[in-house]
């Protein structure tokens, strides 16, 4: 049964970064971090687990160093075919985490170059709306910046009102997420695909798009998505490997981690690198089942007051269905 104390009833620290001050708010939010010195109580403690640590993969290393190239790259580009970034990848690989980390960096790298808080917005975060058109692709923008778009307004004003606003906040990184719910091969598909060109085109700012499996998906087929292919640069966000001695240690590095951020009252070091194998087995290298995984087996010894992580709890652990037909053998004839 979920108790009241289960829920969460302002979660706007963790609200879904859709508008700019929600965006503020997740830049200025903290790392996860227990309060105070300690001892802390359980409830602090499901409350940290719930939230827990985000360990940078060799992905996102180098997603953030082509970025930072292409910024720089962009930087005195007057014309109109800016490069941008493309990151692909599987479900739950982290690729939004990847993407509103790489945000986040640069939005708090400007805010203390120009030491401002308010008239500056150097990060806009959008999210492709499904069955998206032009007109809600940058009304969704527009939602972000709170501006006072009226219904009778048609696409090509609230386009200029958008670049207005992201020209005077000095916006210099637009990050869109979702990319692979654009259907080109559809009219609409393909019209949303030219007003995101359109955007970036008129704006000064570098453009990273992240969906999955982008290279197999209708975005990049034809002579629109040989344009898009033209001017940005993939960087495919896979699931970690664990074949090679270095992909092993990459694998065990992250997994240590997570260990060492474990906050249970009887947990032993490096009880979950010893079981490094077994996790990317269950998870397949899925960074996001991991996390899930290992987040909810110590919310799980906390209730059970066992508090520690042991093999059999995290056999007792349904992951989500990807990561499970993924981990299960294969079917027998």
């Amino acid at each position: 049964m979920v108790t009241a104390a289960d829920q969460e009833t302002d979660n706007g620290p963790y609200a879904s970064p859709t508008t700019w001050r929600e965006w503020t708010r997740f830049v200025d939010t903290e790392p996860p971090c227990l309060p105070g010195p300690g001892p802390w109580n359980a409830e602090e403690r499901l409350d940290y687990h719930s939230q827990f640590v985000i360990l940078s993969t060799p992905a996102m290393a180098k997603i953030s160093l082509t970025l930072r190239r292409l910024m720089i790259l962009n930087r005195r580009h007057n014309g109109t075919a800016r490069r941008g970034l493309l990151i692909s990848g599987p479900p739950t690989t982290g690729k939004t985490t990847t993407l509103q980390q790489l945000g986040r960096s640069f939005h708090l790298a400007d805010r203390a170059r120009h030491n401002s808080f308010d008239e500056r917005l150097p990060v806009a975060f959008l999210s492709v709306p499904p069955a998206a058109t032009p007109k809600m692709l940058v009304s969704e923008l527009a939602r972000f910046l709170d501006l006072p778009i009226g219904k009778a307004m048609n696409q090509a004003r609230i386009t200029d009102i958008v670049c207005g606003a992201l020209r005077d906040l000095s916006t210099q990184l637009v990050l869109v997420d979702d990319v692979h719910l654009l259907n080109t091969r559809t009219r609409i598909g393909a019209e949303t695909s030219d007003q995101m060109k359109h955007l970036s085109e008129r704006l000064p700012a570098t453009f990273v798009y992240a969906g999955v499996a982008i290279e197999a998906s209708p975005l990049l087929t034809g002579s629109r998505g040989a344009q898009l292919a033209g001017r940005f640069k993939m960087v495919r966000n896979p699931p970690l490997a664990y074949g090679s001695p270095a992909q092993r240690t990459a694998w065990e590095g992250l997994v240590r981690g997570m260990d060492q951020a474990l906050r249970l009252q009887a947990h032993r070091p490096d009880t979950l690198t010893r079981h490094a194998p077994y996790l990317h087995q269950r998870t397949g290298g899925r960074i996001g089942s991991l996390s899930a995984l290992v987040r909810e087996a110590a919310i799980a010894a906390i209730l059970d007051g066992s508090e520690k992580i042991t093999k059999q709890l995290l056999d007792d652990i349904d992951l989500d269905e990807l990561a499970e037909q993924a981990a299960r053998p294969p079917a027998q004839a």
